[in-house]
C-alpha cells in the first residue's frame, strides 16, 4: 500500500496550540495525530507514505527522523514555499507514488478505524478513479450522490450553493459527509491539468462529469474530526473506549 497523509495546514481550528506546533503534532492520548496516523497504514500495510508539511516543517521532520520513519519508507513533500491545498499538495508528491497501483489519501487530523483495505478493494473492483470515504453526519456542505453512489454535485445547506449539479429533478439522490479519506488511481495526474493551489474535491467534481468518482459509504465505528481542542479530549475518550488508546 502506499499512502499520503496531508500534513500541511495550518491547523487554524486547533489555535492556540498550533501557534506553536503544527497540527500534526497535536496529541491525541498520548501520542501525536501523525503517529496515530501512521500506525494504522503501517497495520494495514502500507510501506511507501507521503508527508507533506508547511507549518512549523521542521518540527515534523525531526519527529519523522527521531521515530527513524517508523520503519518504513516516508517521502516529504516539501510545501514551505506555498501552501498547495490538498489537490496541489497531492499533485506536488506524484513523483513520490508508483503510478500502477493506488494512493490511499488521509487528513491527519482524522482518526479512524475504517478498513483502509477495504476501501481499496471497493475502488478497485468498480474500476474508479477516485473513491471518496463518506459518512451520514450533520455538516453544512454535503457531496451528493447518484443513485450508483456517482458523485454529481455539492451543496452548502448554509448559503444555498450547488456545484457541478448534474442530478435531474426527480431524480434520487444522496447528501452525505467527507470522511477525509479517498483513494486515488494514478492516472488522475494526467488527466487533469490543475497547477498550483487547488482542492481535490474540485477537480473530483470537474472529473466526475466522464469519470468514475464513487462514494463509499463509511461506517466505521471510530471516525472522528479532531479539527478543535474541543475534540481532543472526546477524541481520546472514543480510542479509550475501542481499546486502542
Amino acid at each position: 500500500m502506499q499512502a499520503m497523509l496531508f500534513s500541511a495546514g495550518y491547523g487554524s481550528r486547533l489555535k492556540p496550540l498550533t501557534d506553536s506546533m503544527p497540527k500534526a503534532l497535536v496529541e491525541v492520548g498520548n501520542k501525536p495525530l501523525i503517529q496515530w496516523n501512521i500506525e494504522k497504514l503501517i497495520r494495514e500495510g502500507c510501506t511507501n507514505l507521503v508527508v507533506n508539511v508547511h507549518h512549523f516543517p521542521d518540527m515534523i521532520i525531526d519527529f519523522l527522523q527521531r521515530n527513524d520513519n517508523f520503519g518504513i519508507t516516508i517521502h516529504v513533500s516539501d510545501e514551505r514555499e506555498q501552501l498547495l491545498d490538498t489537490g496541489g499538495g497531492l499533485w506536488k508528491a506524484a513523483v513520490f507514488f508508483n503510478l500502477h497501483e493506488p494512493v490511499v489519501c488521509h487528513n491527519v487530523d482524522i482518526l479512524s478505524n475504517l478498513s483502509l483495505n477495504e476501501l481499496i478493494r471497493f475502488h478497485r473492483q468498480n474500476k474508479a478513479l477516485a473513491t471518496v470515504a463518506v459518512r451520514n453526519r450533520p455538516t453544512q456542505r454535503y457531496l451528493v450522490f447518484d443513485q450508483n453512489m456517482q458523485l454529481s454535485g455539492w451543496i452548502n445547506h448554509q448559503s444555498g450553493e450547488t456545484r457541478s449539479w448534474r442530478i435531474a429533478e426527480g431524480q434520487p439522490y444522496s447528501e452525505m459527509a467527507f470522511s477525509g479519506i479517498h483513494v486515488i488511481n494514478p492516472e488522475i495526474f494526467r488527466l487533469s491539468g490543475r497547477e498550483g493551489k487547488f482542492s481535490i474535491i474540485d477537480s473530483y467534481l470537474e472529473l466526475s462529469a466522464n469519470y468514475k468518482i464513487l462514494g463509499y459509504p463509511d461506517t466505521s465505528a471510530i471516525w472522528q474530526d479532531v479539527g478543535k481542542p474541543s475534540q481532543l479530549a472526546q477524541a481520546g475518550d472514543l480510542l479509550e473506549q475501542m481499546g486502542m488508546k
